[in-house]
């Protein structure tokens, strides 16, 4: 793991972690395209060829590519209840109890959160009227894996914010079946509906419906490639929670900073995929070292200790700074999804601190991803300078309240007919005008 010794080669490197690419093609994403299309095209192109057919031929595309990216030949695209209810048998009691503290603390958070943002409010007969989306769709990747963490985080806002139907579309395994702790979170968050469908055609039915899966208003969860090059080809037609690319954690760090929960924090992160980012900034030489030594030590017990050296190695550092206020600047450029503060005080730093997803002082960022109770839901790719970590905001929309008496309309209606008349919109100056002289009568 790189360490960097001065301010200006730290800002290049942050700069060098801009916003990904998302178009950019791997090698083997390239030739999966080329065995699926039988040609080289682009990503953007494949995407583009999956949505026209989703939305022309509805399930009957959403099967054909089952069978033809994923390997996989079903019958039905809906999880049944039946196989929610058996999930339970396949998952240990102790995980289905931590999803339910989760969801309850995920749960309490947000409707605190929305009792607190008061949207309504009328006030001299003007006003905002909130009111939530009607159907919303949750992506959450699976096949191998599977994430019913971010099944509780994404779906449970919503709930909470008042959207009377949330779907999912998850991609399954080979053998046809959704992972159960997938199904088990989605119980629990009170989901409506759950589809055995992934990728670019998961967005495409989502966004246009079909036959069996209805039309949203809003999707939301992060994906591959693909899924991200679709949801950014469907906006407009529905509204997006963001393009999340890899993730990032910031530690700031003192010479009091622990060099083992450094490390640990560190390689928490790392080890989500190649293209997550981990960084050190520490105003420590020492520290600097302990914690580069460490990460060797625990690095060599980690089961995914190859993806965590390889995230490292590309897109980690560790980098010393001269005091705190150098740290804060590289950390106001990069805009980290993640920013842990491990420095003495840490608390009167905040109000200094413009760009970050989640700040995180005490508890390790690991605690936030499933268990604090905000979302796990953050802006990446330096999005955290112009947005926010998903909320009951994401789901909520404002109608403006304008209810004017008599009396206002005496006041306001002259102004408003002359600017009309400035404007050329003579109609709009006469439907004030009419009121007016209906109310000298």
């Amino acid at each position: 793991m790189k360490i960097v010794r001065d301010l200006e080669s730290a800002r290049s490197l942050l700069i060098g972690h801009a916003a990904v690419e998302f178009a950019v093609a791997s090698p083997s994403v390239k030739q999966r395209i080329r065995q699926i299309f039988d040609e080289d095209i682009t990503p953007d192109e494949a995407v583009r060829r999956i949505l026209s057919e989703v939305r022309s031929r509805g399930d009957h595309a959403l099967l054909d590519f089952g069978r033809k990216i994923d390997g996989i030949g079903l019958a039905q695209l809906e999880v049944t209840k039946g196989e929610i209810s058996e999930s339970y048998k396949k998952v240990d009691k102790e995980l289905v109890s931590a999803l339910r503290l989760a969801a309850d603390r995920v749960q309490v958070f947000h409707q605190t959160q929305r009792k607190k943002l008061g949207l309504d409010f009328v006030e001299d007969g003007m006003g905002f009227i909130a009111s939530a989306m009607e159907r919303v769709g949750v992506y959450i990747p699976g096949g191998r894996a599977y994430y019913p963490s971010t099944v509780l985080m994404t779906v449970i806002p919503a709930k909470v914010a008042g959207v009377p139907e949330v779907i999912i579309a998850t991609p399954p395994a080979p053998d046809g079946t959704v992972p159960a702790p997938t199904l088990v979170a989605a119980d629990i968050a009170k989901v409506s509906r759950v589809f055995k469908v992934g990728g670019a055609q998961a967005i495409a039915a989502l966004a246009y419906g079909t036959k069996s899966i209805p039309k949203v208003d809003k999707i939301c969860g992060p994906g591959n490639i693909f899924v991200i090059l679709a949801k950014k080809q469907v906006y407009g037609t529905v509204a997006l929670d963001g393009l999340h690319g890899p993730t990032e954690t910031v530690i700031i760090a003192d010479d009091s900073a622990n060099p083992v929960f450094c490390a640990a924090d560190l390689l928490a992160q790392a080890e989500h995929d190649e293209m997550a980012t981990a960084i050190l900034i520490t105003t420590s030489s020492r520290l600097a070292d302990e914690v580069s030594e460490e990460i060797k030590r625990q690095l060599a017990k980690l089961e995914r200790r190859i993806i965590a050296k390889q995230s490292l190695e590309q897109n980690g550092a560790i980098v010393v700074v001269t005091n705190i206020d150098e740290a804060i600047q590289l950390v106001n450029l990069y805009a980290p999804e993640h920013l842990c503060l491990m420095v003495k005080n840490s608390r009167s730093y905040l109000d200094r601190i413009r760009h970050a997803g989640g700040i995180f002082i005490g508890a390790p960022e690991a605690i936030g991803d499933y268990t604090a109770g905000p979302s796990h839901v953050m802006p990446t790719g330096r999005t955290a300078r112009f947005s926010s970590p998903l909320s009951v905001l994401d789901f909520l929309k404002v109608s403006i309240l304008i209810d004017l008496g008599d009396k206002d309309l005496r006041s306001l209606g002259p102004a408003s007919a002359t600017i009309a008349r400035a404007e050329g919109l003579i109609a709009h100056a006469v439907s004030v005008e009419k009121r007016l002289e209906q109310l000298g009568k």
